[in-house]
């Protein structure tokens, strides 16, 4: 009983020594609403010798200035950087991408052998129509898709306005206006329209339709993403036309300005249907193997001046010149003398 007793009192005597500064400290120092607590036994090194050591475990950080003003110019920004040596990096401008246009005809049509020579009655031409026939689900689908982007689609005025567009399209390459050629030919078919055409007068005549324009083939895609949808038609012309180029000089090039050519094309226009803006534009033609190729051009050239050779008794005189100059002359002259 006696052993209990005195560890008890120890145990008091322990907890008074290790915590009286704690419960004498608002008795010695009264701080009104103090809260705080003294703690002791805290083991840390604070020998001055070591003092270097202890500030090695701190970086100092520069904090950013918060206060200062976004619009900063760029030279202030660099020298900023410098100081904190991080390399100043350029500018990114970020340009956005703009695809107008697709780069190919996909899925070309094929034109069928002797198309525009042969009638239905013929069973040649009869074999053509019902090729063709079966030919045209695919395209069926594709200007169902079409027709849900266009507003009141019908069959006779699409077929019209695009003649229109191949008309105004010829008409601006007459008169060489490039701005107004971008807006009836796609950025894929304009290199290969005005190629070879600086230093020409083009003259070219629209007459009349031989046939109704046709549409004989239609394909939708999309690019990118399943949103981003273009549409290609290829519509069948047989027309009369008139072409007449000259070159520089005035001279006839190809075709003439009175006779009448029949012409079967094969173009394919193409509409950009996702954009609300977007319109039907030329965008490559189909020439089939079997068609007969064009004229070629009548080019003249200036023929190279001959060089005039010397005569033989030029030739003889300077040679002799050459090898016995004048003064060697007169001295044999002036030798031989008695």
């Amino acid at each position: 009983m006696i052993q209990r007793y005195r560890n008890a009192i120890c145990i008091f005597g322990k907890y008074m020594q290790n915590n009286l500064p704690v419960m004498l400290g608002p008795i010695n120092y009264p701080v009104p609403n103090d809260s705080s607590q003294q703690v002791r036994n805290i083991k840390k090194h604070f020998n001055p010798k070591y003092r270097k050591e202890r500030g090695k475990k701190v970086i100092k950080i520069k904090l950013p200035a918060f206060d200062d003003d976004d619009d900063e110019n760029n030279s202030k920004i660099r020298t900023k950087l410098k100081e904190a040596g991080i390399l100043p990096q350029r500018n990114w401008s970020e340009r956005p991408v703009f695809i107008s246009s697709t780069p190919t005809i996909f899925d070309s049509y094929v034109a069928p052998e002797g198309d525009g020579k042969f009638s239905p009655i013929n069973p040649t031409g009869a074999k053509q129509k019902f090729e063709f026939i079966e030919k045209k689900s695919k395209s069926f689908m594709a200007l169902r898709k079409i027709k849900t982007y266009e507003d009141n689609y019908s069959s006779d005025t699409f077929r019209e306005n695009l003649l229109n567009v191949y008309k105004k399209a010829h008409e601006a390459l007459c008169r060489k206006d490039q701005d107004e050629i971008l807006q009836y030919v796609t950025e894929t078919a304009y290199p290969l329209m005005i190629h070879n055409v600086a230093n020409k007068t083009i003259v070219w005549k629209f007459l009349e339709s031989l046939e109704p324009a046709r549409i004989v083939h239609a394909r939708v895609t999309s690019l990118i993403s399943r949103n981003n949808l273009f549409a290609q038609v290829t519509i069948r012309f047989h027309t009369q036309q008139l072409l007449c180029i000259y070159d520089r000089f005035g001279r006839v090039l190809l075709g003439s300005e009175t006779v009448k050519k029949d012409v079967l094309d094969y173009i394919v226009f193409e509409k950009h249907i996702s954009n609300v803006y977007g319109t039907w534009r030329i965008h490559g033609k189909i020439i089939p193997n079997w068609l007969t190729p064009n004229e070629i051009s009548a080019t003249t050239y200036i023929l190279p001046k001959k060089k005039e050779e010397p005569s033989s008794s030029d030739s003889a005189v300077e040679s002799v010149a050459q090898v016995v100059p004048p003064e060697t002359l007169d001295k044999q002259h002036t030798d031989a003398k008695p």
